[in-house]
């Protein structure tokens, strides 16, 4: 899969959605749906999205025992998306198991990435919340070397990560990283940021970004620019 943006379209319903996607013409922009979507109207916006020929990330960061998850993915493994995610936190056997499930009778699957550690979460947040004494870096890697392991195809991580998980993963294996901001607007409650440009430098593979395209006065003008930015 070629590198390219994947705006969040974290919208509170499916009309809010389609009309979002309206304005893009025979444009067909990668979209990832998230849980304030999904769980707003369930599966059948993800049936609408692809449809219209989109490519979709369905972002849902299960988390859960094994089992649990395994069966969660074999239901998604239905809904005919390209890229379905869950917390690496989880353990290797529950990314094994999910990678199970996810995958169909005929051997065919969507990619599987974990999350390594949000982007809103710092160093700070992750040692006096969460008691992880680790550097915030070694954690991200050894989740991803974790992934790998278990036999999925990436990680979200930040962009300033990205390079250092190709070093230990390999460069096929993707970095699909939010945290993405232009140069002239804010963090919202981001914490680890990079341009589209420096993503690129720093070795994303794909950049979601929500509320610099969602939220712009010219939504399309602003897919452009982040493409043009990220791409080169």
């Amino acid at each position: 899969m070629a590198k390219d943006v994947i705006i969040a379209c974290d919208f509170p319903g499916a009309a809010e959605t389609l009309a979002f996607l309206d304005r893009f013409g025979t444009e067909k922009p990668f979209v990832k749906i998230g849980m304030e979507l999904f769980y707003a109207v369930g599966p059948e916006i993800v049936r609408q999205i692809k449809a219209r020929g989109h490519r979709i990330f369905l972002d849902l960061k299960l988390h859960d025992i094994p089992n649990t998850v395994k069966k969660a993915m074999r239901v998604l493994s239905g809904l005919d998306v390209d890229i379905v995610n869950l917390h690496a936190a989880g353990s290797r056997a529950m990314m094994a198991a999910a990678l199970e499930g996810l995958t169909r009778p005929d051997g065919t699957r969507p990619l599987l990435i974990a999350v390594t550690q949000l982007t809103s979460t710092d160093q700070q947040a992750l040692t006096e919340e969460l008691l992880i004494e680790k550097p915030l870096e070694d954690v991200v890697l050894s989740y991803a070397h974790n992934a790998a392991q278990a036999g999925l195809d990436g990680v979200v991580c930040s962009p300033l990560e990205a390079g250092k998980v190709h070093a230990v993963c390999g460069e096929s294996f993707l970095t699909v990283t939010p945290g993405v901001r232009f140069a002239d607007a804010g963090k919202d409650d981001q914490k680890r940021i990079a341009t589209p440009a420096r993503a690129r430098e720093l070795g994303s593979d794909y950049i979601v970004v929500g509320r610099p395209i969602t939220q712009a006065e010219d939504p399309v003008a602003a897919w452009q620019r982040c493409r043009k930015e990220f791409l080169g």
